[in-house]
């Protein structure tokens, strides 16, 4: 899993729509995979022929992408940093709806998922995004009323997660948890009255965490829909978390179990 992945900034080419630059193989080999008809050119670094290298390179020529040998001084003007890891893609900057059905069905292995009911703060929504990218969940889903959306301070405290990690929103919470149990997915709502803690329940095969805005916690209806409900043991005075530091226990937690 790579820590790092990232966005730049954007422009547009005579001929074809305004793009903008994402790198680290774990940003764009989730583009390549997800959304391959938004990447116009992919630059890797000449000095690559690891297997990290090598799988841009399958992916891209399956593709139809084209691919550019580059150096890494060129690498670092494009993007202003070192942190590219090798890898560039040139991608359409116009955003595209993606779904809860394309996620499920692009697993690769058991889900990792972070829902988020009512979360209202773009700084806690980037926040949540970062987490999700560190731990390698498959998505961020949230619903599109009563949640803050993917806004410019959402994107900018994200860091790069915003593009690396799928964001999808939902008219219904509740019947897109139930889409995602039909799909074989444990259900388990962080809720700090409940009896197991994070660190007792079950998280070896597909999970979805489900967390609540600070506060005001998960909504009845999602509660209910939960498969289970687990607490983070509070052995302080506060009552509770930031909702990513709250995501961060719960899915590096899922992570441990699995030991990956």
């Amino acid at each position: 899993m790579d820590a790092v992945a990232g966005i730049a900034g954007e422009n547009a080419d005579a001929g074809r729509p305004a793009s903008r630059l994402i790198y680290g193989f774990h940003a764009v080999l989730g583009k390549l995979r997800r959304d391959p008809e938004s990447v116009f050119e992919i630059h890797l670094s000449s000095q690559r022929q690891d297997v990290r290298a090598r799988e841009v390179t399958a992916l891209a020529e399956a593709q139809g992408v084209r691919l550019i040998p580059s150096e890494s001084d060129r690498l670092d003007g494009m993007v202003g940093t070192r942190r590219h890891q090798g890898v560039i893609a040139r991608v359409d900057a116009r955003h595209r709806e993606l779904k809860l059905a394309d996620v499920l069905d692009a697993l690769e292995e058991p889900a990792l998922l972070l829902v988020l009911d009512g979360v209202q703060d773009p700084h806690n929504l980037g926040a949540c995004l970062r987490v999700a990218d560190a731990v390698g969940a498959h998505a961020v889903i949230a619903p599109k009323d009563r949640a803050v959306g993917l806004n410019a301070t959402a994107v900018k405290v994200a860091s790069g997660a915003a593009d690396s990690v799928p964001y999808v929103t939902v008219t219904n919470l509740a019947r897109a948890l139930r889409e995602m149990q039909e799909a074989g997915i444990w259900v388990i709502g962080a809720a700090g009255e409940a009896e197991k803690s994070v660190f007792e329940v079950e998280q070896k095969g597909p999970v979805a965490w489900v967390l609540g805005a600070e506060g005001d916690g998960l909504r009845r209806l999602t509660r209910d829909t939960c498969d289970e409900l687990a607490r983070i043991p509070m052995l302080g005075t506060v009552e509770s978390l930031n909702v990513s530091v709250a995501s961060g226990i719960c899915l590096f937690e899922a992570r441990r179990q699995r030991g990956v």
